[in-house]
């Protein structure tokens, strides 16, 4: 036996050992404390369990999210999850990279790993007219708001039954309470809408659905579940503590 080899194998093993982490896997590469490399060893881990996860959805015959947008929204439930913040299984992302023609928005069950919802989500109007590409905090903007919420308590609004939502990145979307920034059906997120006008119709910063299905989407997703509305946007992702 060439005794030689046994260090080598020693330190690969140690190279691709893996831990758990407060309930997220990680590779641990050595016991270096420099922040930088600890950080990149557990993102390095995070998008293993990640891929590991999007591989295995089950689509239900819909089109799965991209997996740029699936990894953020991934590491903003688990990271929310370990606060206690999420009481429900159930994850919501909404793809405002995509075209609003598109369905854009999906619910995913975390807990079966399924995809039990697609369907199409307006922006605000003032954040673009096909694309969204304009964001904001601010009352009286009719601008969408990026980033993390959870879903609160149902109520009867003018546009029926609606889900109010809590925006928990500060600076970002924390004032979406304040801004009446909900969960509603409108007649102008509809297919028809599309036909008729070259685009989806847009709100006043709420991210409205088809009025067939929002009832079933608000009771699905109601009371402590994560919402996740994405965007490649740089400054969104200097801001977020949620996310890398």
């Amino acid at each position: 036996m060439n005794y030689r080899l046994i260090p080598l194998f020693a330190l690969s093993f140690l190279l691709f050992s893996f831990t758990t982490f407060k309930g997220i896997e990680r590779v641990e590469i050595n016991k270096s404390t420099d922040p930088k490399l600890v950080a990149a060893n557990l993102k390095l881990a995070l998008e293993i369990k990640c891929k590991s996860f999007y591989s295995n959805i089950t689509s239900n015959e819909y089109k799965l999210p991209n997996f740029d947008s699936f990894f953020k929204a991934f590491e903003g439930y688990n990271n929310l999850k370990e606060q206690g913040l999420i009481e429900k299984e159930y994850l919501t992302i909404v793809d405002f990279s995509l075209s609003s023609n598109e369905e854009r928005m999906w619910v995913i069950n975390m807990e079966t790993k399924e995809i039990v919802l697609q369907s199409l989500v307006a922006h605000g109007r003032n954040s673009g007219e096909l694309f969204a590409s304009d964001f904001s905090n601010r009352s009286e903007s009719y601008q969408s708001s990026l980033g993390f919420y959870t879903t609160g308590e149902t109520y009867i609004g003018k546009h029926g039954l609606s889900l109010r939502l809590d925006g928990l990145e500060y600076g970002i979307n924390d004032k979406a309470r304040d801004r009446a920034v909900v969960i509603h059906g409108a007649d102008y997120v509809s297919e028809k809408f599309i036909k008729s006008n070259g685009r989806l119709g847009r709100s006043q910063g709420c991210p409205a659905v088809p009025n067939e299905i929002s009832a079933k989407l608000i009771e699905l997703i109601k009371d402590k579940t994560c919402l996740f509305i994405y965007h490649p946007s740089r400054s969104y992702s200097k801001k977020s503590k949620l996310t890398s």
